[in-house]
């Protein structure tokens, strides 16, 4: 590939002679280019990503996405830092190096036709659940029901391979956030604003599920208010692909019962027999 005056050309060897055919180069769009710039700036701001963290990417048509470049700050990028590249992550324009992160994205697209953008970075708290190995998963609040469900936890898989979208593809389907494990946060949705808030969502659910735990824990909603506020959520304008809506979160009364079937019940005498066994085998009982 050669460039000249601002055209590409596409050349190969043919029998000693080099053929080349001009290919018309698209810029990314400059109001895609500006939205991304934006969004990695309040990302940076907010702190859910330091250094060179975290990527961003918005559909550009049915082929090819916009996405950020590689080694650059979210909070330092320019509109002309942004690349264009294929569903499969191949660079179609740019001067910069793609994310390493790209096959996650793209493998988002592809799974989900109704989403136009995704946005990926490691915001403090909700990754300290990923740390943890905690789903966000309870019901705590109404809005967490209405808007995401369940924000469950993919396994570890290494960044930028193609574990890591492995682990991720059971739950893209029927989610709009995901935690990963050892990693942080991706969130995709039909407009990159939507997809923005959902990530901001998240941190916000987890900030209030952090102290809730540090109050004792959370008293979570009842199985009816949960029912009712999932029903609810054509009133606010929340759909899900059809066929794909998430799991419920667990509800008081699924708490309940897990904690039932973790307890288990001895007589008296049963407790007795168990501490003399137990006294026998330390040697401070003998028969």
């Amino acid at each position: 590939m050669s460039g000249m005056g601002g055209r590409i050309f596409d050349c190969e060897q043919q029998s000693g002679t080099q053929l080349c055919k001009l290919r018309v180069s698209m810029p990314v769009p400059r109001d895609i280019a500006a939205s991304i710039v934006e969004v990695g700036k309040l990302m940076y701001q907010k702190g859910w990503v330091a250094a060179n963290d975290g990527n961003i990417s918005v559909r550009l048509d049915a082929e090819r996405i916009v996405c950020t470049p590689t080694g650059v700050s979210k909070g330092m990028m320019k509109p002309e830092d942004m690349l264009i590249v294929d569903l499969e992550g191949r660079k179609q324009e740019g001067e910069r190096a793609c994310t390493t992160e790209i096959q996650m994205h793209c493998t988002v697209y592809q799974l989900r036709p109704d989403v136009n953008a995704v946005v990926h970075a490691h915001p403090p708290v909700s990754t300290g659940f990923a740390v943890a190995g905690r789903a966000l998963n309870l019901a705590i609040l109404p809005e967490a029901v209405v808007t995401l469900g369940t924000v469950p936890l993919a396994d570890y898989g290494l960044p930028g391979t193609p574990e890591l979208s492995g682990q991720l593809r059971p739950y893209i389907p029927n989610h709009d956030a995901l935690l990963m494990a050892n990693h942080g946060a991706v969130c995709y949705g039909e407009t990159l604003e939507k997809a923005f808030f959902r990530l901001e969502t998240v941190e916000h659910i987890s900030r209030i599920s952090l102290v809730a735990e540090m109050l004792g824990g959370p008293r979570l909603l009842p199985r009816r208010e949960v029912d009712r506020w999932r029903a609810a959520r054509s009133r606010y304008g929340i759909q899900f692909p059809e066929g794909n809506e998430p799991e419920a979160p667990i509800a008081a009364e699924d708490m309940i019962a897990m904690k039932n079937e973790e307890r288990f019940e001895l007589t008296r005498q049963e407790l007795v027999a168990l501490l003399d066994e137990v006294l026998r085998v330390r040697g401070v009982l003998s028969d």
